[in-house]
């Protein structure tokens, strides 16, 4: 469901939504830099930037204090402890997410901020990328993200977030983060986490929300990371099988 029909225009910046942008790193400083770099040149300033330092060994937390961001330290590997300590830590009306590689344009804060200020019956809203080291890195990130929004829906039914450019409610954070999964560093915490949301709530993607990354999902432990989306499917589904979650989700309004 794209939801264009229940779009508003947006309103003044005044009436905008504060956001917090998080970021979860661990040993990646060089592509953290870049990612702040672009963040301190937005149309519209983020209310605060949280960077959660996931015990790097390298400089994530030092970069993350030179450019202003807040600093969150969570000892506990895994990008689900992560991402969960950053948006317990948030605290604007809407907690957006980037990864450390993600490099958003300069309009992706107001997207955000814009896109869920007009459509209010949206809980949460993600996006699109190109990847930023391959030729046709464009069209390949269409193809890869194409797959699995299509392969998710089907097994969540409804949208899947994707966690390199997305963004939910506050409000929306608060009341499903106790069904998050955050112990277990084998779970895909973006997934997760629209399976938390449920059929219920209105997951929309914006073409807006378009950030270059880095193809090294494609390039590296590409088995580990099915076999992460595996796990996060049986976790998910030993609560509410497929055919339970498309029967929720037509039933909705």
């Amino acid at each position: 469901m794209t939801g264009r029909s229940r779009v508003a225009p947006p309103p003044p910046d005044g009436a905008l939504p504060t956001v917090s942008v998080v970021v979860p790193a661990r040993d990646d400083a060089v592509a953290l830099e870049r990612c702040l770099a672009l963040l301190t040149a937005q149309t519209l300033p983020p209310l605060e930037v949280v960077v959660v330092d996931n015990a790097s060994v390298d400089d994530t937390a030092g970069v993350a204090r030179r450019a202003g961001a807040v600093v969150v330290h969570e000892p506990h590997v895994g990008i689900p402890a992560a991402a969960a300590a950053g948006y317990d830590t948030a605290r604007g009306d809407v907690v957006a997410r980037l990864d450390a590689d993600s490099q958003p344009g300069p309009d992706w804060v107001r997207t955000v901020a814009e896109r869920l200020a007009a459509d209010p019956s949206a809980d949460a809203v993600t996006g699109v990328g190109t990847f930023t080291d391959l030729r046709a890195g464009r069209w390949a990130c269409a193809l890869y993200l194409g797959t699995y929004y299509a392969s998710t829906r089907m097994a969540l039914g409804h949208t899947a977030l994707w966690g390199s450019s997305m963004a939910l409610r506050r409000s929306t954070w608060w009341a499903v983060r106790d069904q998050v999964e955050r112990r277990d560093p084998e779970v895909h915490d973006d997934l997760d986490l629209a399976f938390a949301l449920g059929p219920r709530r209105r997951i929309v993607r914006d073409r807006r929300l378009r950030v270059g990354v880095s193809a090294r999902s494609l390039r590296h432990a590409r088995r580990r990371r099915l076999a992460r989306a595996v796990r996060t499917l049986r976790l998910n589904w030993s609560v509410a099988p497929p055919w339970e979650r498309w029967r929720e989700h037509l039933a909705r309004p």
